[in-house]
């Protein structure tokens, strides 16, 4: 039996098999790049199936010959999703590790087709899965179309609190209370965004009696969790905020006896089918998320009352199987913080993920895999053997000032090269020591809040981030009606702060020249001065930024407040350049202004709109041969 089910222009094909296949199999026509999803009914009920079963197709197509493995989505149901990533003819033969007539030896052949380019253009998502360019700094699609990262960061967006409501959000749609997760996407894919971060399950967080930090009784953490203001436990404690699904679902059963911590052996389908709806409207809207497994402070317990590396290595590859059909970013943990009461060490995450990678190998269709990091991944995990699972850096977190733009230019300077990002830069309106540049805290959305946010935006881009962005608010807990928000917002109100409308206007900065920005290098050591005098290290004043093409034939510049009119060396001698300044407030490009480089290919930079020698504001900046 075959159907479709279309929303959005988005199509996912589902194949129910339960008998023997008799004969050739018929060949299904589909695109390429669309989800398939084919149910296996198991004749085993004897088993855990979460815990014992493998099962998978082993998948043939054009220059593709991989095993797709599939996951247990309740009961008796097994799935597996995959897609054509080649036109052509595909063919799929079904196997396991339980000789089970319902799961072994079913097949089918497939004729995928192109789309249209007007198709293509309706949903990006259809150019194929995001990969590294050929010089390992940005992303591409598959059909080798640009994809610059616009990403917003909603941790809990996975759960109940902004919730799939099953309907359209109005074009105009402006958020308030009772948003739902159809209208916040809808919402910032107006504002340009084609992303959002998000962590897939929180385990172990509930509003019950204990409260949002607790050891057990062996003294081993369950969680160190977000704070859910206006409830408090018998004992007077700040409970945990609760993270089930829309129906009250959680993603594990709970241990017996263990005070509120999850039986990782025993996973709850129903919740992932919640999450399913979520990815799947993702997908129709064009957007890549990054997906997470968990946060670090679930793990604890799991690694004291679990076999940690090969349990967790299971429920990887879990999500792995269940979305890795969906255009994404897979984040391995959300290590925000390496605590050590709340959290394993990067080392013992490292291991974990390094032993799923050796048993199952990486996502079958070659999605970047990353991990949101305190300061960054390559320090943290090392870069090629050392973590072979990892294909993609990230800093994030601490430091949220200048010191971080070292550690993004670090991982550029890697050999063999990453696309990098910054995951968690400055967040606009959150109160915390982490997030206050030169010891300063502005007012939630001020001219000042949203800055800090926009220089973080280009100082992170133009250090060699040139994945993208991704924003964040201190939100990113997605508070819900029904409880205070404490210190942080509800999510409707964060959504409109300035800060997220800067983001469309960064895009249009870094791709005014197309696709080039992919084959920048690195230049910031050719302004002079780079730091202006009295600039803090660790603030987000004074600084300013270049990066450049090898032939000297395009630069980006930004310039933060209080940067110093500079003088720019590396350039083409005895050249005349176009320079043009750009408003990052507003997307706005002023007027070109004619420079010249000198014999030895130095040029003095104009001076800034207003005719300032010290900016009042930041701008950017576009430099290449009249």
């Amino acid at each position: 039996m075959r159907f479709f089910r279309a929303f959005f222009g988005f199509i996912v094909a589902s194949l129910v098999v339960s008998g023997p296949c008799a004969g050739e199999p018929e060949l299904r026509r589909i695109h390429v790049w669309e989800m398939q999803e084919i149910v296996f009914r198991s004749a085993k009920t004897d088993i855990n199936p979460y815990t014992d079963v493998i099962m998978w197709i082993e998948l043939r197509g054009p220059d593709f010959s991989r095993r797709v493995h599939g996951f247990w989505d309740g009961g008796d149901v097994f799935k597996v999703r995959f897609v054509a990533t080649k036109t052509g003819e595909w063919t799929w033969i079904s196997a396991s590790n339980q000789n089970d007539a319902g799961l072994d030896g079913r097949s089918g052949r497939l004729e995928a087709i192109p789309w249209t380019e007007e198709e293509k253009q309706a949903n990006p998502n259809r150019r194929g899965f995001i990969r590294a360019t050929a010089n390992g700094h940005a992303f591409d699609h598959a059909d080798g179309s640009p994809f610059f990262m616009l990403g917003d960061t909603w941790l809990a967006a996975s759960t109940w609190r902004l919730p799939y409501k099953g309907e359209a959000a109005v074009p105009d749609y402006e958020p308030g209370p009772g948003v739902g997760f159809e209208q916040a996407v809808a919402y910032r894919k107006r504002q340009g965004f084609n992303s959002i971060s998000f962590i897939a399950a929180f385990p172990n967080w509930e509003t019950d009696h204990y409260s949002a930090t607790f050891a057990d009784k062996n003294g081993v953490f369950v969680r160190n969790a977000w704070e859910k203001f206006g409830f408090r436990t018998a004992e007077g404690d700040l409970a945990s905020k609760d993270m089930h699904d829309e129906q009250g679902r959680r993603p594990f059963e709970l241990l017996a006896g263990g005070e509120g911590v999850a039986d990782f052996e025993r996973l709850n389908p129903g919740y992932f089918q919640s999450l399913d709806r979520k990815m799947r409207h993702l997908a129709e809207q064009g957007f890549v998320p990054v997906f997470e497994t968990v946060r670090r402070d679930n793990c604890p317990t799991w690694k004291a009352y679990f076999d940690f590396n090969e349990s967790y290595a299971r429920f990887v590859q879990y999500l792995i199987a269940r979305y890795g059909a969906f255009n994404m970013i897979f984040s391995g943990i959300h290590l925000d913080w390496i605590p050590e009461k709340y959290s394993l060490t990067a080392d013992e995450f490292n291991a974990a993920l390094t032993h799923h990678h050796h048993k199952f190998g990486p996502p079958p269709f070659g999605q970047p895999y990353t991990t949101l990091i305190d300061s960054s991944t390559y320090p943290r995990f090392g870069h090629g053997d050392k973590c072979p699972w990892l294909t993609m850096h990230s800093v994030g977190n601490n430091p949220r000032h200048h010191g971080v733009y070292a550690l993004i230019e670090e991982l550029f300077r890697l050999d063999p090269p990453y696309p990098a990002v910054n995951m968690e830069p400055y967040y606009t309106g959150w109160d915390h020591s982490l997030n206050m540049p030169a010891g300063e805290r502005p007012p939630a959305d001020s001219e000042r809040d949203n800055y800090f946010a926009r220089a973080q935006m280009y100082g992170s881009v133009l250090s060699g981030a040139l994945v993208g962005h991704v924003h964040g608010t201190a939100a990113y807990d997605v508070t819900a009606a029904g409880e205070p928000a404490g210190f942080r917002p509800y999510i409707w109100d964060a959504l409109r702060y300035s800060s997220g409308e800067y983001m469309r206007h960064l895009a249009a900065f870094v791709l005014s020249e197309g696709r080039r920005y992919q084959n920048l290098l690195l230049a910031t050591d050719d302004i002079a001065p780079r730091q202006a005098p009295g600039s803090p290290e660790k603030g987000l004043d004074g600084w300013s930024f270049m990066m450049r093409t090898a032939g000297q034939d395009l630069a980006l510049l930004y310039f933060e407040k209080r940067a110093v009119r500079a003088t720019l060396s590396g350039f083409q001698p005895s050249t005349s350049y176009q320079w043009t300044f750009y408003d990052p407030r507003r997307g706005d490009w002023m007027a070109p202004i004619e420079i010249d480089a000198d014999t030895n290919g130095l040029l003095t930079a104009p001076q800034f709109p207003g005719d300032n020698d010290v900016a009042t504001t930041d701008w950017a900046a576009k430099l290449k041969p009249r």
